[in-house]
């Protein structure tokens, strides 16, 4: 053994094999908190080992998506209702997608589940994804959510993390509930969701009959560069909400494992278009004190009694796709894609999905996924970004002098846009943090969440979660029942019953086995007492 050898070793040797650190060696102090301005963002760019930790985790899946990897697609169109009466919101923003009553904007939309791979069953308790991409005058604008209004977490550097405890054991490549739970037991921002996933809410039936949102906040900005902060929320017009409790789902997923899919496509096929109606929620940008959580907190919801839900038009899905794969499983979306008098907040998930989500695409599609149909703009484009792999579309980066690939240039080369209104300059004096937000409430809306199920909703989440949880080992059991029980009393003490009951069960039956398998061996020997061979 050489020096270098010796030097190694005593590194290795010296190293805490418990300490999280980056890719590259270095000690994460702090895996909880991206680094922002004051604790409420925004981000910024020299988060590192977020950015490290992010863009691998974008990575880990070739072709096939990390997430979202079963889906469905339709297209068919948004039409606004514009200056209708108390349904105009033109004074909110200057997107000309909201303008004019009656404007169609062509659309394409993309429904999934979350964890599963590609061909894992629509019937999985599970969010699912409702990503819209809006082909507007001023270019695509993706509205990318999910059927649940609320989230898991809180802040994107968390999402690896949170993805890897759901998805399969790394060596067994199992489904293991007690990795889930025990993630959520150290996270209980996600009581929240985890009511919602494991009540019938966790199951819904069909696409056509579920709700969907952009579960982030964002921005509208007007012409005078005044912005609101925005909520969006998809609710269906022509088909009631509907979902499937846990023996619903088993008893579809004994016949078929595509039954969402199938039931969208046949009913757009026999014209029979599903149909949603787009709300928003309107709160003035600021941190609203008198409010006992964060409104940026994906966590959370905007109670509609404060923040009343105003219709801003309707989407209606027509058309089929003509190949499944070009136009769904290459359909790409991006949190950060965005038109004009639509604006970023400073929610730490949405700033963490803005790079991840394109970054993905450009890894999983290719560079150039925006040159295929089903992601380019239905109109002129002028880009000076050229090359990469799969570059076909020569016409997106030659303006007037093709020569000129740069800009600014005064021999004919493109030129920037007019600006349509003023800038909006949100104002920020704050130190640079890695923080948690000060107003987090994991327990008030979880409890008010179960309180507001019916009996026979609150009766299959306690089921559900009992199943799941009845796996893990007891500590984790405890912190769960602890986490529900500050959410709601009755909450924690009705699972904590059922749990027990669970473990009863389990005993009396392996006493029971146990007795069956000694009066056998009993049995057996004494045969073999009185066989004389």
């Amino acid at each position: 053994m050489n020096k270098h050898d010796d030097v190694e070793k005593k590194m290795k040797m010296d190293e805490n094999d418990d300490m999280l650190t980056t890719r590259q060696g270095q000690p994460i102090t702090n895996n909880q908190n991206i680094r922002t301005i004051g604790n409420r963002g925004p981000a910024t760019l020299e988060n590192y080992d977020f950015i490290e930790k992010i863009s691998h985790f974008d990575r880990e899946r070739v072709p096939e998506r990390v997430v979202h990897a079963r889906g469905a697609g339709a297209h068919g169109y948004f039409e606004t209702y514009g200056k209708a009466g108390d349904k105009d919101v033109s004074h909110y923003t200057r997107a000309k997608v909201f303008q004019g009553a009656g404007k169609q904007t062509p659309v394409f939309v993309r429904f999934s589940t979350v964890i599963g791979g590609m061909e894992s069953p629509e019937t999985a308790r599970d969010p699912r994804g409702f990503a819209v991409k809006f082909y507007t005058e001023d270019g695509n604008w993706d509205l990318v959510g999910n059927n649940l209004k609320i989230f898991f977490i809180r802040d994107a550097i968390k999402f690896p993390d949170m993805i890897h405890s759901f998805k399969p054991d790394p060596v067994t490549n199992l489904p293991d509930p007690e990795r889930m739970f025990d993630f959520v037991s150290q996270s209980p921002e996600a009581l929240h969701m985890i009511t919602f996933v494991f009540s019938p809410w966790g199951i819904p039936a069909n696409y056509r009959q579920m709700q969907g949102s952009g579960v982030n906040t964002y921005k509208w900005v007007n012409e005078q560069g005044e912005a609101v902060l925005i909520k969006y929320h998809w609710e269906p017009l022509n088909n009631e909400i509907k979902n499937l409790t846990q023996k619903e789902a088993e008893e579809i997923q004994a016949k078929t494992v595509s039954h969402a899919t199938q039931d969208l496509y046949e009913a757009i096929e026999n014209g029979e278009y599903p149909e949603w109606e787009l709300n928003v929620q309107i709160m003035s940008d600021d941190e609203h004190p008198e409010l006992d959580f964060d409104p940026l907190d994906d966590t959370k919801l905007w109670p509609q009694e404060q923040f009343p839900f105003i219709p801003v038009g309707k989407m209606v899905l027509n058309k089929n796709p003509e190949n499944y794969f070009d136009e769904v499983e290459q359909a790409a979306f991006g949190t950060g894609v965005l038109v004009d008098g639509l604006d970023f907040s400073d929610d730490k998930m949405l700033q963490g999905r803005t790079f991840s989500y394109s970054d993905t695409q450009r890894h999983r599609v290719g560079t150039n996924y925006l040159q295929l149909p089903i992601n380019a703009p239905k109109k002129h484009v002028g880009s000076n970004q050229h090359g990469g792999q799969m570059s076909y579309r020569t016409e997106y980066t030659k303006g007037k002098n093709p020569h000129i690939n740069y800009e600014p240039s005064s021999l004919g080369g493109f030129k920037e846009a007019h600006q349509s209104g003023k800038d909006h300059e949100p104002h920020y004096n704050a130190s640079l943090k890695r923080e948690s937000i000060d107003r987090e409430n994991n327990y008030g809306q979880t409890g008010d969440t179960y309180r507001s199920f019916e009996e026979w909703e609150k009766d299959e989440l306690i089921s559900n979660l009992t199943d799941a949880l009845s796996i893990c080992q007891p500590h984790i059991q405890n912190q769960m029942i602890e986490h529900f029980s500050k959410a709601d009393e009755e909450y924690g003490r009705r699972l904590k019953e059922s749990l027990d009951q669970t473990k009863k069960a389990t005993k009396n039956e392996h006493t029971s086995t146990l007795e069956a398998d000694k009066a056998v061996s009993e049995s057996q020997h004494k045969g073999k007492e009185a066989d004389p061979y």
